[in-house]
């Protein structure tokens, strides 16, 4: 829920002009990439092992 939250929070300031500092939104986007990173280690250990 977190990086949906935070997905919504960025397209809505990038589109309005919410957030004025590029610092600040540059960051934000690298912590939505980090959490979606998370997500898929969690996903991908929680998968079934599949052999070739």
């Amino acid at each position: 829920m977190a990086h949906s939250d935070l997905d919504a929070c960025i397209d809505l300031a990038s589109s309005q002009g919410g957030i004025k500092d590029e610092l600040l939104l540059q960051r934000l986007k690298k912590r939505r990439l980090g959490l979606r990173d998370a997500i898929f280690q969690l996903q991908r250990s929680l998968g079934p092992n599949e052999s070739a």
